[in-house]
Order: structure tokens, then C-alpha cells, then sequence
């Protein structure tokens, strides 16, 4: 794509669908960038709404002064997009910090250049006071207070509206109306014919004109002098707003009275944001002056230099919010569209190649979770290691590739540390660090929803087979409890593969409390969404270290100590030391005392002690894993040996319990319990439902104990025994032995 000078870009801009501020923050751009005034001004002068004004651009232009946050040429480069404008495209190129990612810009329904005008028609025969009735009918409950203003005063050539009156309701205005002969002035009072007048179109409380006054947030104003009047006509209609009233407002814009109904003020600025957002990207420039909602807008029935503000239509577009943004959403999808099976089958594409073997394909999502202390990090910094070398992980061979590990959590210096650290533990020769790339963003981390598409655009062009976020409660966004939330959350790793090719793979913290008793799936802290979303999900829990597996640890340990001086300072050790004895911590110093030249060496004994402490440190582990794309491996035991995590070989670690975890007869025991009640549940449905049924047949007659036999086919004593189990029946004697409830619930009642 072919670079474009920022004077390119402004022959694609109209200034006359620019508001003021948008239109400062082309000179503020053009400044930045080192062009002279005179550009900013010959451009100015192609408004074709005469706002333009000799001079201004010079008076503006000098007070311009260097900013924090400068307007840059990005800024104009959207305006120009959002106007319909899209470069010429090419094979690909580097993307600019101000470059946009992803498809067609989303909630674009129309093309405006398109659009063809809509002649919008003058009231033939011209009532005022029945214009202005059925505006207030359109909008207003009979008893609800109607803010508006007659009385004006004039600043620079513009007549301003004064605060105007809020006395009266809408009910007795319309009665007035009735009655007043077409006189609107004889109801509201007089205007100045040069002005017009205006009305709120928010029922307000009697008692002011401010937002706080405002009863009901029911409407938004949506006002556009950018465009002609004919084509603002189209836009507003082609774009289905749900307009309750659109106002012609005798000069060049139409007032849509767009119906918002939202619960507090919260809401009704979320959902005046998204529609002026959806206004303005399918070309109707917004007025942003006009967001609060006791905003006023010209009276239909009233004149305005000669001109009639009048009632266009009423209740055009969608019927309500509701309808009319889930049409949006719903047109401006880019989702695929479905495809048959018979179609695929003789085609199937391939399969994403494995990253991990067994675990986590190319292009998809991993999530590691552990406690704290479970060495999470250490562990993908392990991770990382194996793809840039291509070596095993845990046991489990990686592809290898250029992998970027985004540290959130770790200062610089300590991260890097950590790689080097690793690096020695596992004693690998780092023959390929230019695969390994750190982001570390300590103190600079931002929600995930803005994370993604920077990562992304650093990302694009490195050719990156896996990235590595570590850890997620860092860039959270939302309550992690909470579902939908952390769908759309997890919505951005999406985002992430689609947009790189790359796996993701991240990390989260447990729940509190002991993880023995639940699934490993269950552990994570949060909404189940954790582990659902991923394509992997890998789960890391301690185990129970007995004191004798302690003690054999640290012996293996010294005895590896002293095997290694051995090898060096008495080769052929192995003939002179029986085979039980080298695995024997004292018979090992023993060795060393008869076989070193130097007896017991003060640096081998201060190794040998460093060796039992870091024995003794050790924390053991089990991996489970759930995984989408493989089957389910069993679970891996390791020791975590800082800096690294050592998968157990011996076996030594299978037999270990995770905390909490129940042991293997009281399993079985609550096993037994379980089908028991079952079972005994199972009775008491079952002796109801013959019971009820037996009653429906009889037309509600209570059964004896013979009559309910036979119609269940079985012996009376049976019948007693289940009746006994269940508990909640007694026979009634003095009634010839009937069946009924102890206390009038099929459910409930005691052992007879």
C-alpha cells in the first residue's frame, strides 16, 4: 500500500461533515506534521455549510501549542475513513502505529456517497396547533411536564434560547391547543419570528430544565447540518433509526427525536454514544452538543425567519431501541456463512500441526492454572525455552519457532534472569535465543480488550508460532464470576490466533481452598469459562510429601554429589563400591573418605549440603490435563526444583495424595452412600407416583392396601414394606386399612 502525504488525505475529508472540534483537530494535525496555515485554510474553504470564515484559521492556528497527547495524522486518516474513503490496496505492507486491523470497520450499514435523496415534503395545508398536539401525544404521557421556550436573545447574529418555562403538563397544553384557533402563541406565548421556538422532548419534573429534572430518559436528538436536507432524510430512514417524531427545523437540519428508553443516565449515554458512533460512521455528522437529555429542539407549528418548523412523520424505523440495534448488530456481521458437509467431506482441510504433541495444536489457546508457588511462570519460561530449542516440555516434545513471552507480572531485570536461570537448570546450550522475545510490561499492563490489538500490531510481521501471556489477572477485564464477561475476555486470545496464526497460551491462579476434592477442571479461580474456552487446558496441584520420600530424596541427592566427584577425582570408583552402596548416602561419604587423594573435601561437603537443602525444598506436583483436540494423557507427576520443574521418572510420586483429596476407601465408602440414597430416592418416587396414578384412575379416591396391590400387580406385603421404607404413608384403619399421606404431602411425613 502506497504511503499518502497528509495533504493526500485531506482531499478525501469534507469539512462539511465535520463538527468544530473535528475540524480544530485537522489544524492541530496539520500543525504537528510541519505544513504551513495556508493549507489548513484552502482546505477550510471547501465548507459548503458557510461556517468558513477569513481569518479564523490564522487566529486558531497561533494558539496551537505542543501537547502530551498530540493530534497526529492517524486521527485525520480516520475522519477520512469514516467518510468512506479506504486506501488503495496491495499485496501487504508494515503497519503504522495508527493502522487499523481486521475487516470492514464495524456498524458501516450504508455507503452515503450512494444514498439517493429524499425530498422531504412541506406541510400543504399548514395547522401549527395540530402539529404541535400530535408531537406532544407522540412523545408525552397527559400528565408529564413539558419544558419549552419561546423567549430568545441574540449574540454575534445568533439567537440563542432562553431557559424557558416547564409549568405546564402535556395534557393541558394539547387541551389548549384544542381550542386556541391555530394560535400556538396564545398557549405558549409569542416568539420572535426571526428565531423560532424550541421544546424539550424529555418529560421533566416541574421544577427545572436540567438533566436532574429529567423524569424519564425516553429520547435522544439526532441533529445533522453537515448534510443537505434531503440527503439527511435518506440516511436517517435508510438506516431504520427508531425515530418517534422527525422535525424539520426551518433552517437546514432535521431534529430525529430517537427513542433511547434507558434506565438511568449510565445507560442513555451508552446508547447515545453507540448511536451518534452508528450515525456518524454511515456519513450523518452529529451535533455533539446535543447528548443530554434535556437538550432542547425546535417546536414543530412554529415559524423561524419565514420558514416552518414542521412535523415531518412520526414512528418511522424500528419500533424500538431494542430492535433497531440488535438489526444493527445483526446486518454489520462478517461472520461465514454456513457450509455443507457433503461439500467439505471429499475436501477436508488440514489439520493445525501440533505445537506440543499430544497437548496444543498451532493456532490455538492453552491455559496453565496452578496455586501460587506452583512455579507457573517458571514453568512457561520452561515452555518457552523448548519451542525456541525445540525440545521436550514436561515430557512432551514442542515444534519449534520463534515464541514472544509477554511478562506482566516480573521487573525486567528478574525476568530476564529467570530465562538465563532456566537456561543453566535444564543444561541446554542457548543456541537459538533470537526465537525468544520479552515484552515486559510491569507496571504498563492495560485490559485485554486494548492489549490485544497492540500485541498484535507488534506481532504481525515476527512470524511468532506461539505467545505467552503470563499472567491473565493482570489485563482482566470484567468480574472474573461472571460468564458473559469473561467470554468476552477470553474473546480476545480469539483474536490473538486468528489475527497471528499463533497458539496462546496463558496462566491463572486457583480458587482458595484445599483442590483435592474437585476436578481439575473446577480448580481455576472465577466462571467455568476459564476452562471450558481453551483448546488445552493444563492443571498443576500439590501433592503431600511424606517425610520418608523426604529422606529418600535428600539421600539421592547426596549421593549424586558425591557420584559426580567421584567420576573426577577416582575414575573406575564403580568396581570398588558395591552396587547397594551407591545408593546409600553414608556409603558414598564413606567412598569418598577411602578414594579422594584429599579425604572429604570442605567444597565437596559444603556441595553436599546445598544438595540436602534443596532436596528438602522441593515441592512435588501433578499435571492433569482436559484436552479438545487429544485424547486425555494421565496424569504427569513432577518435582519442582527451582528454577525447573523434573518430571518423576521412578514413580515415586504416584502413589502421593493432592491436599484434600480423599482417600481411596472413603471413596468407595461415599460411593456406596450415594447409590444407597439413590436408590432409596428412587423408592420414594416410585411409591408416590403409584400412589397418584392409582388416584387419578379412581377419580381421587385414597386406595387400600389390597386395591393398590392388585392395581400394582404385587403382594400386599410388598406393598407394606415399600410404604415402611418410604415413610411418609400410614394406613388408616378405621377407614378399611387406606392408604394416605401422615400429614396430607405425598413428600414429606415420618416412619409409621
Amino acid at each position: 500500500m502506497r504511503q499518502y502525504q497528509l495533504h493526500e488525505i485531506l482531499g478525501r475529508l469534507d469539512p462539511s461533515l465535520l463538527d468544530y472540534s473535528e475540524w480544530l483537530s485537522v489544524g492541530f494535525a496539520l500543525k504537528e506534521a510541519g505544513y504551513p496555515v495556508s493549507t489548513w485554510e484552502a482546505w477550510s474553504r471547501g465548507d459548503t455549510t458557510g461556517r468558513f470564515r477569513e481569518g479564523e484559521c490564522a487566529r486558531k492556528w497561533e494558539g496551537f501549542r505542543g501537547s502530551a497527547n498530540p493530534v497526529t495524522a492517524g486521527t485525520v486518516v480516520q475522519m477520512a475513513k469514516a467518510q468512506g474513503w479506504s486506501p488503495e490496496p496491495d499485496e501487504g505492507h508494515e503497519l503504522g502505529w495508527d493502522d487499523m486491523i481486521g475487516g470492514r470497520d464495524e456498524l458501516v450499514i450504508i455507503n452515503p456517497a450512494w444514498v439517493e435523496s429524499r425530498e422531504v415534503q412541506e406541510p400543504a395545508d399548514w395547522k401549527p396547533a395540530e402539529q404541535l398536539a400530535k408531537y406532544l401525544e407522540t412523545l408525552f404521557e397527559a400528565s408529564e411536564n413539558v419544558g419549552y421556550v419561546m423567549k430568545s436573545w441574540e449574540k454575534e447574529g445568533r439567537f440563542l434560547p432562553t431557559q424557558g418555562l416547564w409549568d405546564q403538563t402535556a395534557g393541558q397544553i394539547i387541551e389548549k391547543l384544542a381550542k386556541c384557533r391555530g394560535d400556538i402563541g396564545a398557549v405558549l406565548g409569542d416568539w420572535n419570528e426571526e428565531a423560532g421556538a424550541w421544546i424539550r422532548f424529555n418529560p421533566l419534573d416541574g421544577s427545572g430544565c436540567k438533566d436532574s429534572n429529567v423524569t424519564s430518559l425516553r429520547y435522544a436528538l439526532v441533529e445533522s447540518d453537515a448534510l443537505e436536507v434531503e440527503k439527511q432524510n435518506a440516511i436517517i430512514r435508510e438506516l431504520e433509526l427508531p425515530v418517534a417524531c422527525l422535525v424539520h427545523s426551518g433552517n437546514k437540519s432535521l431534529h430525529a427525536i430517537v427513542r433511547i428508553d434507558a434506565a438511568n443516565l449510565d445507560e442513555y449515554r451508552k446508547r447515545v454514544d453507540y448511536l451518534y458512533d452508528v450515525c456518524k460512521k454511515n456519513g450523518l455528522a452529529i451535533d455533539n452538543q446535543n447528548r443530554n437529555p434535556s437538550r432542547l429542539s425546535r417546536m414543530p407549528g412554529a415559524t423561524r425567519a419565514g420558514q416552518k418548523q414542521f412535523l415531518i412523520e412520526t414512528n418511522i424505523g424500528k419500533e424500538s431501541w431494542r430492535d433497531w440495534q440488535g438489526w444493527i448488530e445483526s446486518v454489520n456481521d462478517d461472520l461465514p456463512e454456513p457450509e455443507s458437509m457433503a461439500d467439505a467431506w471429499g475436501r477436508l482441510p488440514e489439520l493445525s500441526p501440533p505445537l506440543i504433541d499430544g497437548v496444543l495444536r498451532m493456532g490455538h489457546k492453552m491455559l496453565l492454572a496452578g496455586p501460587s508457588k506452583a512455579g507457573k511462570s517458571f514453568a512457561l519460561i520452561e515452555m518457552c525455552i523448548a519451542i525456541a530449542e525445540g525440545l521436550e516440555w514436561l515430557g512432551w516434545q514442542c515444534t519449534q519457532g520463534r515464541v514472544l513471552y509477554v511478562n506482566l507480572e516480573l521487573d525486567r531485570a528478574s525476568c530476564l534472569h529467570r530465562f538465563r536461570d532456566v537456561y543453566e537448570a535444564i543444561g541446554h546450550k542457548p543456541g537459538h535465543l533470537a526465537n525468544i522475545d520479552v515484552w515486559n510490561l510491569r507496571g504498563k499492563s492495560v485490559p485485554m480488550d486494548k492489549l490485544a490489538p497492540k500485541l498484535i500490531r507488534r506481532a504481525l510481521k515476527k512470524g511468532y508460532i506461539a505467545v505467552v501471556i503470563d499472567p491473565i489477572y493482570k489485563v482482566i477485564t470484567g468480574d472474573e464470576n461472571s460468564a458473559d464477561q469473561m467470554a468476552h475476555f477470553c474473546n480476545q486470545f480469539d483474536h490473538v490466533c486468528h489475527e497471528l496464526g499463533a497458539a496462546v497460551i496463558y496462566c491463572h491462579h486457583h480458587s482458595k481452598g484445599q483442590q483435592g476434592g474437585k476436578r481439575s477442571v473446577d480448580r481455576a479461580s472465577g466462571s467455568g469459562v476459564f476452562a471450558r474456552d481453551p483448546d488445552a487446558f493444563l492443571d498443576l496441584t500439590e501433592l503431600e510429601v511424606t517425610e520418608a520420600l523426604l529422606l529418600q530424596e535428600e539421600n539421592k541427592a547426596v549421593c549424586a554429589v558425591c557420584a559426580s566427584w567421584l567420576d573426577r577425582g577416582a575414575p573406575g570408583w564403580k568396581r570398588d563400591v558395591p552396587q547397594d552402596d551407591q545408593c546409600s548416602e553414608n556409603a558414598m561419604l564413606g567412598a569418598c573418605r577411602r578414594l579422594l587423594n584429599h579425604g572429604t573435601n570442605l567444597d565437596m561437603l559444603k556441595e553436599v549440603y546445598a544438595a540436602r537443602k534443596a532436596a528438602q525444598q522441593r515441592t512435588a506436583w501433578r499435571i492433569e490435563g482436559t484436552m479438545r483436540e487429544f485424547p486425555k494423557f494421565e496424569p504427569v507427576d513432577a518435582w519442582f526444583d527451582y528454577p525447573i520443574h523434573k518430571i518423576d521418572e521412578t514413580g515415586a510420586l504416584g502413589d502421593l495424595r493432592m491436599e484434600g483429596e480423599p482417600l481411596p476407601y472413603t471413596k468407595a465408602t461415599k460411593g456406596r452412600k450415594e447409590q444407597a440414597e439413590a436408590e432409596r430416592k428412587k423408592i420414594d418416587k416410585d411409591f408416590n407416583d403409584l400412589v397418584r396414578e392409582y388416584k387419578n384412575f379412581n377419580f381421587g379416591e385414597d386406595p387400600t392396601v389390597k386395591q393398590l396391590a392388585e392395581y400394582a400387580d404385587a403382594p400386599e406385603r410388598t406393598l407394606r414394606d415399600r410404604m415402611k421404607r418410604h415413610g411418609g404413608y400410614r394406613i388408616d384403619r378405621g377407614k378399611g386399612n387406606v392408604i394416605i399421606p401422615k400429614d396430607g404431602d405425598f413428600n414429606d411425613g415420618e416412619e409409621e
